[in-house]
């Protein structure tokens, strides 16, 4: 027999390799996605290829008495099962049929008023990304009694690259953290680095993790098999049209009452417990009769394909399988969101496809949905099996799902399972709010996800952005908060983008070295395993360079998160409970990029008091202000990543903390500025410092060998250089005075600037401020008495009124 796998290995060169079962599991086709080329065709799912009921059903219950095996009856006894949406609702339920005891849930991409979601999680990889988990008892991740919460399963039908469950556990471990974790799968397929990731998380969380799959393996890739894939779609796209079978004129759907239970849900999308299990099993044969009778008997029923509808597959499935048990000839497979394909080759996994738009009025908005391997699969009876949310006019309207299951098919039968709505919770009912985990690229941010969590509220749909004029006159005078909106985002020149690659080429070993020094500064000092906290944003570049340097020289996977902390403001509450609630205070370490006055170094010190058990004290990568002990360097010189706004620090912006958008129980908000994608840098700052760790290990050794027994208490130096600088200037307000380079390039990218004061022969550290004040008709005023390289003053008495109209600033009013 013909792998179903080889027309897309002979073209494109995609190979699976691992255990002998893998073929017999697995076929290939090619996916209408830009993501990701080739789908996995499991031939024992049940959603794409037709299969019998008792082959899809009873490989999930095997792997879910490995697992209940794995656990042991006790333990068994405390787990709760999650299954994936859409793909592996069915298989999720049998695997809990296989442990027997555990109540289910699957995500859903379909939203209820009534239920409050309980998490959330994205699949970055698919067409369709957003999972809800919708649970109608709002303890059930709880489960567990008295030992605490049980072990939880997570099943899908594959594990690829392991993105999808890492998602998923970090948003369930933030929100109901427990100690044991199953993975489930048909086929394991991740790379070594995919398990990495997985196991850096275990040690991070200190749980365990398990996986069961059937087969285990790899799927080989070419490195432009994205690019040589998409071609292939477009040329077959251009030379055919999805295959169909010629068959009898159509006849109206045969409508079926099941006499579904009153009061038993129709599946896993709020939670499907033991005792649900054991109604449907009681009340199944008598289905199946109905069926049965409704088709006439087995004769004239034929070869019947029962067909589930996208998340809704199990009731589906175990109708097929009771068929199957009554005698028919059945098989089972279900409808799907997922864009394939189709190429009639025996050698390629998916034959036919049937499109049909939505039919479930679904909350992301109308879109084509498919059935696959129908036409053409010798099917005397097609039997729909829809819930009722699904029974719409769409559904059996011209060209609608049943119209288009008539071309393929002699005879059409529907039948409507009850959707199951959970009643809106009582108050008594409702749970204090849960704060969410972290946001992550690339869904939030360019970082990887392993970088940064982003302790932030999304507002990336929000205009928060005005003009840096608009916005200084508004501050000044006290009618608004600089927190409240954002500016305008700097598009550099190529000329100013020149000199930041001229930066990085020439400072990246010496923020390597910072980088190194600070970093084994805090191992030493501060904790052997530390949960670095970065101040977003200027801080978050830091952050990810020093879990980076902890990674490659002691092999340490350190927890990084950012929050946002805004002066006069404080720092966000909610981000520190949720890490307290996550990790032990006295590991949290709080990273920024450098300071200045030290302003945001007292600020925090402040913020804290009401938050015992997190030490205040700041790590940074430059100290010039001397207002911190753990540093990489005081000296005061460019750090390139200070050059630009957010195309070096993952695309985001700086953070926003306004009473309309931000509530008592939300985080600050942030936006993702996912349109200056082509202009991001972020990652090559990380990679290029990165090349550099090797080159300096040895002179990081000496610096903090160094740093061991020297006297590093702060002097708050530059604080009183600030004052002195305030009054000679006539400003008197040190807020309007920003020293060093870092704080410099700031005034010039965001406020209004009044003149900048740079140390005489500074050199190249202060090219870049030189072009951004030309740029903007600022002058430089050279001094021999600095003790910061420069140092941004901002205009002390600002109005539209004074400066030109074009908004540059003039000499003092």
């Amino acid at each position: 027999m013909v792998w179903t796998g080889t027309w897309v290995s002979d073209r494109l060169g995609i190979e699976l390799a691992g255990d002998d079962e893998l073929r017999g599991l697995l076929g290939l086709a090619l996916r209408r996605n830009p993501k990701r080329a080739h789908l996995l065709v499991s031939g024992v799912l049940g959603k794409h290829v037709p299969q019998l009921p008792s082959v899809v059903h009873g490989h999930g219950v095997a792997l879910g008495r490995r697992v209940r095996a794995l656990l042991g009856p006790e333990e068994a006894a405390r787990a709760v099962v999650l299954g994936y949406a859409e793909t592996a609702t069915a298989l999720g339920h049998a695997v809990a049929d296989g442990l027997e005891s555990a109540p289910y849930l699957h995500s859903t991409r379909r939203p209820v008023a009534s239920v409050p979601s309980a998490g959330g999680f994205e699949e970055s990889h698919s067409h369709a990304t957003s999972h809800l988990l919708l649970p109608e008892d709002p303890a059930f991740f709880d489960r567990g009694g008295e030992a605490g919460r049980g072990p939880l399963v997570l099943v899908d039908d594959e594990f690829s690259t392991g993105n999808t469950v890492l998602n998923t556990l970090r948003d369930l471990h933030a929100r109901h953290p427990r100690a044991h974790y199953v993975i489930v799968a048909l086929v394991d397929m991740r790379a070594p680095g995919d398990a990495d990731r997985l196991a850096a998380f275990a040690e991070e969380t200190g749980a365990r993790i398990d996986v069961v799959a059937h087969a285990r393996g790899t799927v080989r890739l070419p490195d432009d098999v994205l690019a040589r894939g998409l071609r292939l779609v477009e040329e077959q796209d251009g030379r055919t049209a999805d295959p169909l079978v010629p068959c009898a004129p159509a006849v109206a759907p045969v409508r079926l009452e099941l006499g579904w239970p009153a009061g038993l849900p129709d599946g896993g999308r709020h939670g499907f417990t033991p005792d649900h299990r054991d109604r449907l099993r009681q009340a199944l044969p008598a289905m199946a009769a109905r069926i049965v009778d409704g088709l006439g008997g087995p004769e004239q029923a034929g070869r019947v394909l029962v067909l589930g509808f996208e998340e809704l597959m199990y009731a589906p499935l175990v109708l097929a399988r009771a068929l199957e048990e009554a005698g028919l000839d059945v098989r089972f497979s279900t409808t799907t969101r997922s864009p394939v394909l189709a190429v009639d080759d025996p050698g390629y996994a998916i034959r036919t496809r049937l499109a049909f738009p939505a039919h479930d009025d679904p909350a992301d908005g109308p879109g084509e949905r498919y059935a696959y391997n129908v036409a053409g699969g010798g099917f005397d009876t097609v039997l729909a099996v829809v819930d009722s949310a699904a029974d719409t006019p769409a559904l059996h309207a011209p060209g609608g799902l049943l119209a288009q299951l008539a071309t393929a098919a002699p005879r059409v039968a529907l039948a409507v399972v009850p959707a199951h709505t959970p009643a809106p919770r009582t108050p008594d009912r409702q749970e204090p709010p849960v704060l969410p985990a972290p946001l992550r690229g690339p869904d939030f941010s360019s970082y990887e996800p392993d970088d940064v969590g982003w302790l932030l509220q999304d507002l990336s749909a929000v205009r928060l952005e005005a003009p840096v004029e608009e916005r200084e006159e508004a501050v000044q005078r006290g009618g608004a908060h600089y927190a409240e909106s954002l500016p305008v985002e700097y598009q550099p020149t190529e000329e100013y983008q020149e000199l930041y690659r001229d930066a990085l080429a020439g400072s990246a070993a010496r923020i390597a070295r910072a980088v190194g020094t600070v970093t084994e500064l805090v191992l030493a000092e501060r904790s052997p395993r530390p949960v670095l906290v970065s101040l977003a944003r200027a801080g978050t570049p830091v952050g990810v360079l020093m879990r980076r340097w902890a990674r490659h020289r002691h092999g340490t996977e350190l927890p990084h998160y950012a929050v946002s902390i805004v002066r006069g403001r404080g720092i966000d509450a909610n981000a520190l409970r949720w890490l307290a609630a996550h990790h032990d205070p006295a590991d949290v370490v709080f990273v920024d990029g450098w300071t200045g006055k030290g302003a945001i170094t007292r600020e925090l010190a402040d913020a804290l008091a009401e938050f015992p058990g997190f030490d205040p004290e700041i790590a940074v990568l430059a100290d010039p202000g001397s207002c911190v002990r753990t540093y990489g360097t005081r000296e005061d010189f460019l750090i390139p990543s200070a050059c630009l706004n957010s195309t070096v620090s993952g695309l985001i912006s700086r953070t926003v903390l306004r009473d309309d958008l931000v509530g008592p129980h939300d985080y600050h908000g942030a936006k993702f500025y996912r349109e200056l994608s082509g202009s991001d840098v972020s990652r090559d700052f990380v990679a290029s410092v990165e090349a550099r760790f090797d080159e300096v290990a040895g002179a990081v050794d000496q610096q903090v060998k160094e740093a061991a027994s020297a006297d590093r208490a702060p002097t708050w130096e530059g604080w009183g250089a600030v004052e002195r600088i305030s009054a000679e200037q006539g400003i008197h307000d040190v807020n309007l005075v920003k020293p060093g380079v870092g704080e410099t390039t700031r005034v010039l990218l965001r406020r209004v600037p009044w003149k900048i004061l740079a140390r005489r022969g500074a050199g190249a550290d202060l090219a870049h401020i030189r072009l951004l004040a030309e740029q903007r008709g600022v002058p430089v005023e050279e001094r021999d008495d600095l003790p910061y390289t420069c140092v941004g003053l901002i205009h002390p008495r600002y109005t539209r009124g004074a400066t030109g109209a074009d908004g540059k600033a003039v000499g003092s009013a």
